[in-house]
C-alpha cells in the first residue's frame, strides 16, 4: 500500500529529529574521555560543536522537503494532516518533547518564519506532558540501613570513571559529614538516596546528581567530582540545599553534557529537585535549549492567560543598539535590535547577532546571561502601553508590525530579568554595596579569564540575579580577550598634553586603556574606594596582559558555581 504524501513528510522529519539528537549524543556520549584526559579545549569546542548541530539538521530536512513538496501541498488541510500523522508517531515515542519542537523548526524554515499560527505547529505538545520511559533505569537506589558511610562508598564504587581516586575514603567521610551537619538528626533514621546513574559534566567538572529521601521531606544531593593535574579523582562538595542547586543550574552558565536519551524523564526528576525551575529551564541547562524555547513560549503562553498587567519600557537606562521592554508581573525581558545605532556605536545588525550567538556558544562562567532569539513572535495589542508602543515605533519601526489585536515583532530576545546594577548600587546598604562591588569586578575578571573582554563595562550593562550574583548581559561591544590590545596611557609630552581635548597618543582600534575605567566607572567615592580595594588589579594593563597570556598558553581557570566555603578544599 503507498504511503500518503503526509505520513512521508512526517517521518522524513521524524528521522531528520532522529539523526540530530543521534549526533547530540555521540558528542554528549565523549564528555567522560574529555574530562578524564582534562582536554579542557575541545570540552569548549564539544559544546559549540553540539549546539551547531540542530540548525544544520533543520536545514537538511527542510531542504529534503522542498524537493518532495510543490506549491500544490501548501494548504492548510495538508499541513494540518502532516501535523496529525506526525502525533501518531510520537504516541509511544521517547523523545517526543524533542521531535516536536524539530517539527516547529523545520516548519518555520519551510515557510520563512511566516504563517506561524498555533493550529500548524507544536504550540502545546500532542503528547498531555508524559513522562516516558526510560530505555535503561534513569536512576539507582542506595537504601542506607542506618550505615551512611556504606552507602556513599557504593555511590562513588559505581561511577563509570576509569581514572583512580586520590584518597576515596576520605572524601566519604567528608560527604557524610557535610549531610550530617547539614541535614541533622533526621539522618539516624533510615534514608533512601535515589541517583542519577549518567554523569553531568560541565567545563572543568562532573556532577553526581541525586536525590536523599528522609522520613519527612526530601533534599536533593550534588556531588561535583573533579580532577588534579596527576589525572586523579576527588570530590570538591556536597551540596543539599534546593537553592545552591538551583545556582548550579543557572542561566548564566554554559550547558551540561549528559546523556539523556529520553529527556522528559531527565527533567521530571530535576524539578523535583529544584521546584522553582521551568521545564524550559532545565531543558536548556542539559543542551536542549530549542526546546527550552519551545517550553518558554509555552510558560509566557500561559503568563499571558493568567496576567492583566501591561507591556512597559524596562527600567535603567536606556541602550544605544537594543530596546528592552517588560512584564512587570512576568520574569524575562525582551530585546528587540533598534534601526539604527547611535554614532558611537560601530557595529552593525549582523555584528550584533553574531554576537549573541558567541555568547550562547562560549563558556559563560555563570556571569553572562543566556539569551533565546524567535522570530515573528505576537502578543496580544491591547497589552502594550502607548508609551512602549510609540517607543518602539520610533526606534526599530521595520522590526513592528501592528494589526488592531496584535503586535509582531520579527525578531527579538529573551532574557532573565534582572535588577541592572547602576539602580541596584544606588539602592544597596553597605554591605549591599560591597558585595556588589566584590561581584561585578569578579564577573570582569571570570569572563576575562575564559577569554571574553565585556568591552562596555558600564554598570548599567550588568545585573544582579534573584541570588545576588552580578551577571552581564549587553553583548553588542564584546570581543575575545585575545583580540585587544592592552596598554598604559604614555606620559604626556608637555604639560599642556593633558589639557588637551584630544589625546597626545595615538589609538589603534583595538587599544584599550585599563587605566581610563577609574574616570567611567568611578564616580561614586565609596564605589572608588571598594574598587580600590577590592579590584585594583583592573586598572593595570600588566593584568590584563597576564590573562591574555594564560589564554594563549592553553589555561582554563576554575570556576566553581557553588561558594568556596562549602569547598571540601577549604576544610
Amino acid at each position: 500500500m503507498a504511503v500518503e504524501m503526509e505520513e512521508l513528510v512526517a517521518q522524513t522529519i521524524l528521522q531528520g529529529s532522529d539523526a540530530m539528537y543521534g549526533r547530540f549524543l555521540d558528542v554528549t556520549a565523549g564528555a567522560q574521555e574529555r574530562f578524564e584526559q582534562r582536554d579542557w579545549k575541545n570540552v569548549q569546542s564539544a559544546l559549540k560543536t553540539r549546539i551547531n548541530f540542530y540548525d544544520h539538521h533543520v536545514a537538511l530536512v527542510s531542504q529534503q522537503l522542498k524537493t518532495m513538496l510543490d506549491k500544490q501541498h501548501a494548504t492548510r488541510s495538508f499541513l494540518m494532516a502532516v501535523k496529525e500523522s506526525y502525533s501518531h508517531l510520537l504516541d509511544d515515542y521517547p523523545r517526543y518533547d524533542i521531535a516536536e519542537s524539530f517539527f516547529n523548526s523545520v516548519y518555520c524554515r519551510m515557510f520563512d518564519h511566516r504563517n506561524i499560527r498555533r493550529d500548524k505547529l507544536f504550540v502545546n505538545s500532542s503528547q498531555g506532558g508524559r513522562i516516558p520511559k526510560y530505555p535503561t533505569p534513569l536512576l539507582k537506589r542506595y537504601p542506607s540501613q542506618k550505615n551512611l558511610i556504606q552507602t556513599v562508598e557504593r555511590i562513588l564504587d559505581d561511577t563509570p570513571f576509569t581514572l583512580p581516586w586520590v584518597n576515596k575514603a576520605r572524601d566519604v567521610h567528608r560527604i557524610v559529614e557535610a549531610m550530617q551537619q547539614r541535614l541533622g538528626p533526621q539522618l539516624t533514621n533510615e534514608v533512601t538516596i535515589d541517583m542519577i546513574r549518567e554523569p553531568f559534566f560541565r567545563n572543568k567538572a562532573a556532577y553526581l546528581i541525586g536525590r536523599i529521601d528522609m522520613a519527612n521531606q526530601t533534599r536533593p544531593l550534588v556531588l561535583p567530582i573533579l580532577v588534579n593535574s596527576q589525572g586523579e579523582l576527588y570530590v570538591d562538595a556536597c551540596i543539599t540545599d534546593s537553592d545552591d542547586v538551583s545556582v548550579i543550574f543557572g542561566f548564566a552558565r554554559s550547558y551540561f553534557m549528559v546523556y539523556a536519551p529520553a529527556p522528559a524523564a531527565l527533567v521530571d526528576f530535576l524539578n523535583q529537585l529544584m521546584p522553582h525551575k521551568t521545564p524550559a529551564q532545565l531543558y536548556t541547562a542539559i543542551g536542549c535549549q530549542k526546546h527550552g524555547k519551545t517550553e518558554l513560549y509555552r510558560e509566557f503562553l500561559q503568563h499571558i492567560d493568567s496576567s492583566d498587567d501591561q507591556f512597559v519600557v524596562a527600567p535603567g537606562i536606556k541602550g544605544m543598539v537594543m530596546s528592552v521592554f517588560t512584564l512587570p508581573s512576568y520574569g524575562f525581558v525582551f530585546k528587540i535590535i533598534k534601526d539604527k545605532f547611535a554614532p558611537q556605536k560601530d557595529v552593525t545588525h549582523a555584528i550584533v547577532k553574531e554576537k549573541y550567538q558567541l555568547v550562547k556558544e562560549h563558556d559563560r562562567v555563570g556571569r553572562m546571561a543566556d539569551t533565546l532569539d524567535y522570530r515573528n513572535f505576537i502578543f496580544p495589542r491591547d497589552r502594550f502601553s502607548d508609551e512602549l508602543i510609540k517607543e518602539l515605533l520610533e526606534v526599530a519601526e521595520s522590526n513592528i508590525k501592528l494589526t488592531s489585536k496584535e503586535v509582531h515583532i520579527r525578531h527579538l530576545y529573551m532574557e532573565r530579568r534582572m535588577i541592572p546594577l547602576n539602580i541596584y548600587l544606588e539602592q544597596a546598604d553597605d554591605d549591599e554595596l560591597r558585595e556588589a562591588v566584590q561581584g561585578y569586578g569578579d564577573a570582569i575578571k571570570q569572563l576575562a579569564a575564559a577569554n571574553i573582554f565585556a568591552g562596555d563595562m558600564l554598570f548599567k550593562n550588568f545585573g544582579v540575579s534573584r541570588h545576588s550574583r552580578v551577571i552581564f548581559y549587553d553583548y553588542d561591544e564584546i570581543s575575545y580577550l585575545t583580540e585587544v590590545n592592552f596598554r598604559h596611557i604614555p606620559p604626556p609630552r608637555f604639560p599642556e598634553d593633558e589639557m588637551a581635548a584630544e589625546p597626545w597618543y595615538s589609538v589603534g582600534e583595538y587599544d584599550v586603556f585599563p587605566e581610563e575605567f577609574r574616570t567611567f566607572l568611578l564616580i561614586n567615592p565609596k564605589i572608588r574606594a571598594l574598587f580600590d580595594e577590592l579590584h585594583s588589579d583592573l586598572f593595570d594593563a600588566e593584568y590584563w596582559k597576564s590573562l591574555q597570556t594564560n589564554i594563549q598558553q592553553g589555561q582554563f581557570n576554575d570556576v566553581f558555581p557553588y561558594s568556596e566555603e562549602s569547598r571540601f578544599s577549604n576544610l
